[in-house]
């Protein structure tokens, strides 16, 4: 068959001519992101590496999180059709309170060296969407602070126990007067993880200006420019410290912290309680029988002990065991919408997105943190519909299988 060609005339090529406009600004930037991958490859850009690989990095080989990430990965859904879903509805109540999603900001330390707007920027964007934002122990904003800028939202304030007990409870106070409604108890740190980029990086608190830092800064020099016009880096537990982050942690947490100790804090509280970092079915029967409301599955993101369980692969049997008498919360590893869906499918009643949301922060700010709310709620309620449910009591395990890779050897087998 013979093809009649012609010379293209510009009349004909003009409708098909599509160039993108460059984005030069940071609303277009962050418009453009499509998922939280694109949000941390756009952090990566604009952040200096000591702050970024703090953000991003994990224990050793960092086996724990690649595992926590690998297994969200490594599930099927199976959907129902022929089901309305023209409205979903994607809250519920969560300790005692209601919440517009079934995730919340989980709580990150020294996040102003990710951006200069830091908690504020996180803790408004979480009330804007009606999810709670939760305060670490060594965050770079005030409790104050965070109560100031979000009065009328959900605050959750997160207690490492210190060797100076008196100091820690004296923090716990503080959160209790300025209306933080839960107290998240984190048991995974008797000594700090290794986290060897940052050893590699030389991180210091505030960063210290070397030879390497200044040459960052030529590439950084938004972020530099903001570090040094801006208020001083301060922190609820310390002004300045001349050694690297794990350094410092490992002179303030407390090895000896008991199940005792758990059961005193619960004394000096009135609010809800929450355990965060159970990794073992044991435990989270143990914590439950002292009187937790809720309970967090997590490996603290991987940045604790290498290798460490991957806590969506225990999820299933805690909330069979103990999903009834308590809240199972869960992180480490979401980086979509569906990861929370299947979450929920099996038995959490919530998630906290850490590295998820620090992204966001780091691309953009607040307006960073919006977005990254943002995708994962659309990436959420999507991802319901094509399931077949309209709201999140409609999801059970019928709707996930966890294909495991890493299966267990029998002792008989080896």
């Amino acid at each position: 068959m013979t093809v009649n060609r012609r010379v293209p005339r510009l009349r004909d090529l003009a409708p098909l001519i599509r160039f993108d406009k460059p984005r030069f600004n940071r609303r277009r930037r962050l418009e453009a992101a499509q998922t939280i991958h694109d949000l941390r490859r756009i952090a990566k850009r604009r952040t200096p590496k000591a702050a970024f690989d703090y953000t991003d990095g994990a224990a050793e080989d960092e086996l724990s999180i690649e595992r926590a990430r690998q297994a969200f990965r490594e599930i099927e859904f199976h959907p129902s059709i022929l089901r309305d879903v023209t409205t979903v509805r994607a809250g519920w109540e969560v300790l005692g309170q209601p919440v517009a999603l079934p995730f919340g900001i989980a709580p990150t330390g020294f996040t102003r060296l990710m951006h200069t707007e830091g908690e504020i920027a996180g803790a408004r964007a979480a009330a804007s969407a009606g999810i709670p934002f939760s305060l670490s122990t060594l965050g770079t904003a005030s409790i104050e602070d965070v109560a100031a800028a979000i009065p009328e939202s959900r605050k959750w304030f997160q207690l490492y126990m210190w060797r100076d007990r008196d100091r820690s409870m004296a923090l716990v106070r503080r959160a209790a007067d300025a209306g933080f409604d839960t107290l998240m108890v984190t048991v995974d740190v008797p000594v700090a993880g290794a986290r060897l980029r940052d050893i590699r990086n030389g991180m210091t608190i505030p960063p210290a200006l070397t030879a390497r830092t200044v040459l960052d800064a030529l590439r950084h020099p938004t972020w530099w420019f903001d570090l040094v016009t801006t208020e001083p880096l301060a922190f609820a537990s310390l002004q300045r410290w001349p050694g690297t982050v794990g350094e410092y942690l490992d002179t303030m947490f407390d090895p000896s912290v008991t199940f005792a100790d758990l059961a005193w804090i619960k004394t000096q509280w009135p609010g809800k309680l929450v355990v965060k970092g159970i990794q073992t079915l044991e435990d989270a029967r143990k914590v439950v029988d002292a009187g937790a409301d809720g309970i967090v599955l997590s490996n603290h993101g991987g940045r604790q002990l290498d290798r460490a369980p991957v806590p969506f692969h225990l999820l299933p049997s805690v909330a069979r065991e103990v999903g009834k008498h308590t809240e199972i919360l869960l992180d480490t590893g979401i980086m979509s919408g569906a990861d929370i869906v299947a979450a929920i499918a099996l038995g959490a009643r919530f998630t906290l997105v850490g590295r998820a949301y620090l992204y966001g922060l780091m691309a953009g700010g607040e307006a960073g943190v919006h977005r990254a709310i943002e995708i994962l709620s659309g990436q959420l309620t999507r991802t319901m519909r094509l399931l077949g449910v309209t709201c999140l009591e409609e999801l059970s395990p019928k709707h996930v299988t966890q294909l495991r890779r890493l299966l267990p050897i029998s002792p008989a087998s080896r």
